[in-house]
């Protein structure tokens, strides 16, 4: 399976055995080799692992915690190769809960949990912020700028953007080529952050910095049906994607012209190197510019492109679904991999439900008074089950004294399983199950011994010889295209009751009963030839094609094993 694409400088380290330097056109790339972990890095578990970043010389975790480790010469002069929790050393012991780490060239930068955004490295160009001439680094993180919503920088970039929650970009750092998209030409490292003038209209969605450029990708907000992406960028020509016809070097943030799309296209990702960028398209198109004198365009030569090309490849998955697609361009490398989201399906459509009020049928109250509403039906399942304290109260408690953004992110937490703020978290670990999956919670839906209450719960009705089947409406969105479509439709008919099953023996109807809640098959039903032709017919009047694993592949496999079994008896 074509899972990553790799191309580009194929040396320091060398990346694939047996290959030539460097590699011309996108070929699959598979982990020949896993080096040991350093012991440093050994002291950290693989699960409480948040995130990963690297510069040129740092590197840094964070924890689900919110500790940030690190090492660099500009981070620890003394012991350059040994991790420390640089995040113990932000003088304030209130904002040492850190959500998100940014590495640049020499310099780390630290969102906390209180939106405050912290430099810690080096300073040569200003990229902390501060006068170079009065500090060159600092090996303790120092405060830049509070109220930020995101960092942007670069591995290989000596400045950075700070965007605040009013959507107010701010820069600091160096602006020789024009990177910082200011809009002047004078050549100038900025010592303080600076507001950005003339952003494009719409919402900032990521800004990514090369060496000597910047490139922002801005979400037209007024399209709420597709938005449609663009991307913009400043900085040196020669890897800006806007060509020479602007001239050298290009000050403020212009539209990179892109006449290789289409009408319905539009931009899934993209990523920025040292000197090179790539963007993927919705229509599954890979375009590159800048330079590629070590072929990290990918395009079978090494000719450097002012103006963005097309790529050429070989026969990817695009058929499963585009968007699990990603792109990661480094130095004289780049990688084209695929990786689903970091939810599963059905934690998505949790997280997507929670915003349809239609469904949700228990209300919260935040400290403005402003209500959110949830499904008490999730909620039963997702909080600790402690019969001597009542977890709905202890959560409304919480969410009393909390903002709605801060409240919106306690729920997706609940729902997704995955530690999205690292301090409320703390707050709210005690009467949630974090260590149980999504399909184990519906599963105990279905299980629940407690057959009365879970009788109110089932809100929908599916009738076939006479007989009766309830589910609740949530579950079935969440697993059937069919009962989505037909629940969440303005137009269609939601009546409590649909017939059309009578095809489907009793054991089938079990079989997709089961599944539905809990993803598995059940083991007391015996799979026969019979049993799996039943399911073809059940996969598409539950439209059940999307689920993950397949149904109908496992029932496949669960009888050819059953049939080796019996061959294996009879010799």
């Amino acid at each position: 399976m074509n899972d990553c694409l790799f191309f580009g400088s194929n040396q320091n380290p060398k990346l694939l055995k047996n290959k030539p330097n460097e590699i011309t056109k996108p070929i699959q790339f598979k982990f020949e080799n896993e080096n040991e972990n350093e012991k440093q890095i050994k002291k950290i578990s693989i699960e409480n692992i948040q995130k990963v970043t690297v510069g040129n010389s740092n590197e840094a975790i964070l924890t689900i915690e919110g500790n940030v480790f690190a090492k660099g010469r500009d981070i620890n002069s003394k012991n350059p190769n040994e991790f420390i929790n640089i995040s113990s050393l932000i003088e304030d012991k209130n904002d040492r809960i850190i959500e998100d780490i940014v590495s640049g060239y020499n310099s780390i930068y630290l969102l906390t949990s209180n939106q405050n955004v912290y430099g810690i490295g080096s300073n040569q160009y200003g990229q902390l912020g501060f006068d170079s001439k009065k500090l060159k680094k600092t090996e303790k993180p120092i405060l830049m700028m509070k109220n930020v919503s995101k960092i942007f920088s670069g591995s290989f970039s000596e400045h950075v953007f700070l965007l605040n929650s009013n959507q107010k970009l701010f820069g600091c750092g160096d602006n020789e080529d024009g990177q910082l998209g200011l809009g002047e030409k004078k050549k100038k490292q900025y010592k303080k952050l600076t507001k950005i003038q003339n952003i494009p209209k719409g919402k900032i969605i990521d800004i990514q910095c090369g060496m000597s450029h910047s490139i922002m990708l801005i979400e037209n907000e007024n399209e709420n049906k597709n938005p449609k992406r663009k991307l913009y960028s400043c900085g040196d020509w020669k890897y800006n994607g806007l060509g020479k016809k602007f001239g050298r070097n290009i000050y403020e943030f212009t539209e990179i012209k892109l006449s290789l799309f289409e009408n319905d296209d539009n931009i899934i990702d993209f990523s920025v190197g040292y000197d090179h960028n790539l963007i993927l398209t919705s229509n599954s198109k890979l375009i590159g510019f800048g330079f590629n004198y070590s072929n990290q365009l990918g395009i079978g030569d090494i000719e450097t492109q002012f103006i963005p090309i097309q790529i050429k490849l070989p026969k990817l998955r695009f058929n499963e679904n585009i968007f699990n697609y990603h792109i990661s361009c480094g130095y004289f490398k780049s990688f084209l991999y695929y990786s689903p989201s970091r939810f599963s399906n059905l934690e998505e459509d949790l997280i997507k439900l929670f915003e349809r009020k239609e469904f949700c049928d228990i209300s919260f109250k935040t400290e403005n008074g402003e209500i959110i509403e949830a499904h008490k039906l999730i909620l039963k399942y997702r909080l600790n089950q402690n019969q001597n304290q009542n977890q709905i109260e202890k959560l409304q408690e919480i969410i009393s004294n909390k903002s709605i953004k801060e409240s919106n992110q306690i729920f997706e937490m609940i729902y997704s399983n995955r530690i999205i703020n690292p301090k409320l978290y703390s707050e709210i670990k005690e009467i949630i199950n974090l260590n149980e999956k999504i399909e184990e919670t519906m599963k105990r839906i279905y299980l629940n011994e407690n057959e009365n209450e879970n009788e109110n719960e089932k809100d929908f009705i599916i009738e076939r010889k006479e007989k009766q089947y309830k589910f609740p409406k949530l579950i079935l969105i969440m697993r059937s295209e069919l009962y989505r479509g037909m629940f969440l439709s303005v137009t269609e008919d939601k009546s409590n009751k649909v017939t059309d099953y009578s095809e489907l023996s009793n054991k089938s109807f079990q079989i997709f009963e089961y599944w539905i809640y809990s993803n598995q098959i059940k083991d007391e039903i015996e799979i026969t030839q019979e049993i799996i032709d039943e399911i073809k017919i059940g996969i598409d009047y539950f439209q059940l094609n999307q689920t993950n694993p397949n149904l109908f592949d496992l029932l496949i496999k669960n009888l050819i094993i059953k049939i080796k079994i019996k061959i294996k008896i009879k010799i």
